[in-house]
């Protein structure tokens, strides 16, 4: 039972990152837009909500500094896809790299050094041996439940969200009845960017107490293959985000409770989740129904005609 339980908190935290990051893309994503540089912005999102803990102390205002990285971020993007537009693969890949460079430049001299981790916000059912594995969290891993069904019922019950999908589906339809497809875009870009920047500063701040370069290590990657892994669904995501969270941390328990897994090269554990990513969207794509819920505009330019 204890290491049930201790597997399942594990999991938890490895997998609120990948379903921060991954609700955002969906939004991104169901507009119409296919921004590929989320884990460029983890990376800037983990620098900056990283400095500003060092400095500051203060893991909230880390958050917030996390989620502006990203979101200024995303605002170069936008600019250079919906207002210029730029090819949106390209751009980015480009911010992926953009994102990686500028975050081991930035965070070069703080190499190594401590910062500390945000504190469950039950502290005294957090040291329950069993109501941990409900109250064992730091303030993100709630935020990623919470917005799981903030973006199911913002999509399927709310006016801004039928517009949003409509955007998604046919942007010259949309824009022919008077809505900015645009404006629209610009939003969920902003909303995707700020939402990888939080799911990056929870690197430093909830994982690893102190800064190290590249310390995403592909999560903003399997973020992206989650979102068509789950068809654009937020509690499909929700459950995707736990699978992959599972598989990454398999390897330390295999480890500990010996047998014959525990003699699975640790290089093999490490590799395993994106194994597990190519291989998830290889049988996507061999599926008919492969594109059924994937927005029709999606990664395409909007050019009207007028």
């Amino acid at each position: 039972m204890d290491l049930t339980i201790a597997i399942l908190v594990t999991v938890v935290g490895a997998s609120t990152p990948i379903l921060i990051a991954a609700l955002g893309e969906l939004v991104v994503e169901r507009s119409g837009v296919l921004n590929l540089g989320v884990e460029g912005m983890m990376l800037l999102g983990a620098i900056a909500g990283f400095v500003v803990q060092f400095h500051t102390g203060n893991h909230y205002l880390a958050l917030i500094c996390g989620a502006g990285a990203g979101m200024a971020a995303s605002l170069i993007f936008g600019f250079l896809t919906l207002s210029l537009s730029a090819n949106q693969t390209a751009t980015g890949l480009a911010l992926t790299i953009f994102g990686t460079g500028f975050s081991a430049l930035a965070g070069a001299s703080y190499s190594a050094r401590p910062v500390s981790l945000m504190s469950p916000i039950f502290p005294e059912l957090a040291a329950h041996p069993v109501l941990r594995v409900l109250f064992g969290y730091s303030f993100p891993a709630y935020f990623a439940i919470f917005m799981v069904f903030a973006i199911w019922f913002f999509l399927k019950k709310t006016r801004a969200g039928l517009i949003l999908r409509a955007v998604g589906e046919n942007d010259l339809s949309a824009h022919s009845i008077g809505y900015s497809v645009v404006k629209v875009r610009y939003f969920a870009v902003m909303f995707g960017g700020a939402m990888a920047g939080i799911a990056g500063a929870c690197f430093p701040l909830t994982l690893t107490p102190q800064w190290a370069e590249g310390m995403t290590a592909g999560r903003g990657w399997i973020a992206v293959a989650l979102v068509v892994f789950a068809s654009w669904r937020p509690f499909r995501l929700l459950g995707g985000a736990y699978l992959f969270g599972l598989v990454m941390t398999m390897e330390l328990y295999a480890k500990a409770g010996g047998g014959p897994l525990s003699a699975i090269p640790s290089e093999l554990w490490a590799a395993l989740p994106y194994i597990a990513t190519i291989v998830v969207l290889v049988l996507i794509s061999l599926r008919r129904d492969a594109s059924t819920n994937a927005p029709a505009c999606l990664g395409k330019p909007f050019m009207p005609s007028n």
